[in-house]
């Protein structure tokens, strides 16, 4: 047997000793740790697995596995997001055990609370097969009442055992949802315009990064540069609160359009019902995609084109993405979308009058009148003082008239 053959051979064999390792490692038996403790979950491939089921009864939440992707049923096959997906895929598959069952008889379940309809959280993944088999599965219930612990129930099966570290799965349908709809800079804001009750106005920024109102101002008003930054901003972090495919009864008269300056356009139309909010959401590239040149082109050319391009795929996923969606949002981030004209106009201060006398604080002034007669401090006269005021004597009474009939008391007597 030649060398070459002798190579051949001895790769070969080092190849099972490792497949022999890993078929090891993901058997039906516990993966022990290095100090004792044991993997919950044994041997689960994540590729094998076409269905998660979060929850039970009325609030289970149903995640399908089409291709790569998953979707939240619930929330009418809305895209879920990979992280969430992945992160619980690392949850259940980290949980570690004392290592030995705690118990395997089915009468105690109840008093663990890992009963499907009393445990904590349930996750199951099922699998691609026709009729979804369950692959494993984990019930968490209550607490140990002293430690960290806490009970879990392997699925399928009738053992229990304790975590180490107890994990909290998170169990809504939108936990499984990315909710950021549009996320800007600011400096990239161009403008908005903005039509809210049939009418419209826009809103830019100067070369300071002063916010503008291109509509005419009334006289006697002034812009609240404040709230006319927010509604400029209300791009920069929008988040969505739900979604869905349909909601009966809207009217989208309401408009955002925000303008970017490489050209890319975000429009959303709103509708408002039972003082909650909904949007839905587009994106254009207003701008021509750029061709490639047969001559050389500088690099600071080919950046502008560059983005240019990118710009005009990420506005077509944009809206291939949010296409027939319908998206309620959060009250705090509406207002910003909807905010009327007039809801950003304050009354001009008026300029203050340079004559103007202020007045101390907790006192009054009051007009002085030149031909006010002022008063005076009446002291005691000091004798011999020439200056001291000399009050008039009381008037002496006039003599009486001796024609003059004089009253007669009824009660007096008669002479």
């Amino acid at each position: 047997m030649s060398n070459k053959s002798l190579a051949i051979l001895g790769i070969i064999a080092a190849v099972m000793i490792i497949l022999a390792a890993v078929l090891s490692g993901v058997s039906s038996g516990p993966r022990k740790g290095s100090g004792g403790p044991a993997y919950l979950v044994q041997g689960l491939d994540p590729t094998s697995v076409g269905k998660i089921v979060v929850g039970t009864g009325a609030d289970e939440v149903t995640l399908q596995r089409r291709g790569k992707a998953y979707f939240v049923v619930n929330k009418d096959n809305y895209p879920a997001d990979v992280k969430e997906i992945n992160e619980l895929f690392k949850k259940c598959l980290d949980i570690k055990t004392t290592g030995s069952a705690h118990t395997s008889n089915a009468a105690n379940h109840e008093d663990l609370e890992v009963t499907e309809d009393k445990a904590r959280s349930v996750v199951k993944f099922l699998s691609t097969e026709p009729n979804s088999p369950m692959l494993a599965g984990v019930a968490l219930g209550k607490s140990l009442e002293a430690g960290q612990g806490t009970y879990v129930r392997l699925l399928p099966g009738d053992s229990v055992y304790v975590t180490l570290e107890s994990p909290w799965i998170r169990d809504g349908a939108t936990d499984y949802i990315d909710q950021d709809l549009i996320t800007l800079k600011l400096e990239d804001v161009n403008s908005v315009a903005v039509r809210v009750d049939g009418r419209e106005y826009t809103l830019k920024q100067d070369e300071g990064d002063n916010v503008v109102l291109e509509n005419n101002i009334p006289p006697g008003k002034k812009l609240k540069t404040g709230d006319a930054k927010s509604v400029l901003k209300a791009l920069t972090d929008l988040r969505f609160d739900d979604v869905s495919r349909s909601v009966g009864g809207l009217a989208f008269n309401d408009q955002y359009v925000c303008r970017l300056n490489d050209s890319t356009v975000y429009t959303l139309s709103i509708a408002q019902k039972d003082e909650k909010t909904y949007a839905v959401c587009k994106a254009d590239f207003t701008g021509q995609r750029p061709t490639k040149e047969k001559k050389l082109e500088s690099e600071e050319e080919l950046k502008k084109k560059e983005a240019l391009l990118l710009a005009d795929d990420k506005a077509q996923q944009f809206a291939a993405r949010h296409e027939g969606w319908i998206y309620e949002i959060a009250d705090w981030k509406a207002k910003n979308l909807t905010k009327k004209l007039s809801d950003l106009l304050e009354e001009e201060e008026k300029p203050k009058d340079p004559n103007e006398v202020k007045a101390p604080e907790g006192k009054t002034t009051e007009a002085k009148d030149p031909n006010a007669v002022k008063p005076i401090d009446a002291k005691p006269a000091e004798p011999g003082d020439p200056n001291a005021l000399k009050l008039d004597k009381p008037a002496e009474p006039e003599p009486s008239d001796p024609n003059t009939p004089k009253a007669v008391d009824p009660n007096s007597a008669k002479p």
